[in-house]
């Protein structure tokens, strides 16, 4: 039996109310995923759930958006603050199977997305990114996450603010800093790029990554087929 939950977030973001309002319906996949708004009251929404309608457009200061089926409403509050804006953020919805571990999850990533969406202001603000996502096989769902940072050459007592060298075996090393760090996730930003990874086997699912590539003319598709390579190389090893 599905059960209703609320998700909240609120915070300062260091951008003007009209950035932010341009980052979370134009420029989702500098930090998100591809979404797209028609940008109206009653304009269709699509990618972000299986459909849906914008039920609030009233920019920079109220959007909320609906799934189609009623399961679904994110609902955005901006007013100016003295470091920009400050954004109160509130998902309803329900969950499908396993309400605690589902309520978890819905949170977690909730606080890491709108962690992305600070660095996003504060680094890209106004830029679109290709968007790269590519899950591990399923038997990453079990100590997935400690095999993708050792395949990623990390050590053990990472630390926001530390600078990396991520060295994914037959892909381009990658230099950053680490934004975020917990059990479940990791954030590196580079001079043209934000990284991120998944730890969903907190969850007993795959874990897998999401990066957002700001760099002119980057592919893609191309990074795409390599990370997806890459995630299926580093289990394929773990396997054997």
């Amino acid at each position: 039996m599905s059960e209703r939950f609320e998700v909240r977030w609120e915070g300062e973001l260091p951008a003007s109310p009209r950035e932010v309002w341009d980052a979370f319906t134009v420029h989702t996949a500098g930090w998100c995923w591809k979404i797209s708004y028609e940008p109206w009251a009653g304009g269709a929404e699509q990618g972000l759930t299986s459909g849906g309608t914008v039920s609030v457009w009233d920019p920079p200061r109220h959007f909320t958006t609906r799934s189609a089926d009623g399961s679904n409403e994110l609902d955005y509050v901006l007013e100016p603050s003295a470091a920009g804006a400050f954004l109160r953020y509130r998902h309803r919805g329900e969950t499908a199977e396993n309400h605690e571990r589902e309520l978890d999850a819905c949170q977690r990533h909730t606080a890491f997305y709108y962690h992305s969406l600070g660095e996003y202001l504060r680094h890209f603000s106004g830029r679109d990114a290709a968007y790269v996502s590519a899950e591990a096989p399923e038997s990453s769902a079990k100590g997935g996450f400690a095999a993708l940072r050792r395949a990623l050459g990390l050590p053990g007592d990472l630390a926001v603010g530390d600078r990396v060298r991520l060295r994914p075996a037959g892909l381009e090393p990658i230099d950053g800093v680490v934004d975020y760090v917990t059990s479940a996730f990791l954030g590196v930003r580079g001079d043209d790029a934000l990284y991120r990874f998944y730890g969903r086997d907190v969850w007993g699912w795959p874990v897998g990554v999401a990066h957002h590539l700001f760099a002119a003319g980057a592919d893609e598709a191309h990074h795409t087929r390599a990370w997806s390579a890459w995630l299926d190389g580093v289990f394929a090893t773990e396997a054997g």
